[in-house]
């Protein structure tokens, strides 16, 4: 870990899903930590657990049994009130579909955090625009999300994830919806944001993505396993059909 201070720390943790009479372990027994400024990739194929695992550190989603601390906090049976009033103050999302309100401006959207935490109009478009200026958008701070690119909403997307200046960043497939070139400006984009000392956490299925972080997690099946291993799992898999072909 870069930082001497954990920011996440997971002890066995468990989620079970019932899906009919079928149980479902989501997550079976995870257990890691992530120190204050590290960049690490959660890399799994679909249907691993990774997103499960997402949604418990971003405190969209509880556990059945384990411990998760954030930032010193126990997050167990927390009250809705209190875990929103957690996820305002220490955590930004970036999200694969950028999940932009399309009647607001970049600006508009970018406060939004801010205004969920009370700040006045006046000091969140102040601070909207400050953080769209620092990404390269100023010019299309009142452009509506479909007036943007691909490129360019996932940039209004990652203002709005730092403009309340979080401990930690969560990007959920953060360049699943984007064309290479686009893809590759957002990468450099969460580079240079894991090298300010932020906490940044991306989940991935993409090898190639996951190589970028300074550290990869592998989750297959609701377990944490060996990261090489799990790419040389994908990898075989992906030159499997072309042997086949051959």
């Amino acid at each position: 870990m870069r930082g001497s201070n954990a920011v996440i720390e997971l002890t066995d943790v468990r989620k079970t899903y019932w899906m009919g009479d079928v149980e479902v372990r989501a997550l079976d027994g995870v257990s890691l930590t992530i120190g204050e400024g590290e960049f690490v990739a959660i890399m799994g194929a679909s249907g691993s657990g990774k997103s499960t695992l997402l949604n418990i550190l971003g405190l969209l989603d509880g556990y059945d049994t384990g411990r998760y601390l954030l930032a010193g906090s126990d997050t167990h049976e927390l009250s809705d009130r209190r875990s929103a009033q957690l996820r305002n103050q220490l955590l930004g999302f970036v999200f694969q579909a950028f999940h932009l309100l399309p009647q607001k401006t970049a600006w508009e959207n970018v406060a939004l955090p801010l205004s969920y935490a009370g700040v006045g109009r006046r000091e969140r478009k102040r601070r909207a625009h400050e953080m769209l200026e620092r990404l390269g958008l100023a010019t299309r701070a009142h452009h509506r999300p479909n007036e943007l690119s691909g490129g360019q909403r996932q940039r209004v997307a990652i203002a709005r994830a730092l403009v309340t200046d979080p401990k930690v960043v969560l990007a959920d497939e953060p360049t699943g919806n984007l064309d290479s070139d686009s893809s590759e400006d957002v990468m450099a984009l969460l580079r240079e944001i894991g090298s300010q000392g932020r906490t940044l956490v991306l989940v991935t299925h993409a090898a190639d993505v996951a190589a970028q972080a300074s550290r990869v997690i592998a989750v297959r099946d609701g377990r944490v396993v060996d990261a090489d291993e799990l790419a040389a799992e994908q990898t075989a898999a992906q030159q499997a059909p072309n042997k086949v072909a051959s």
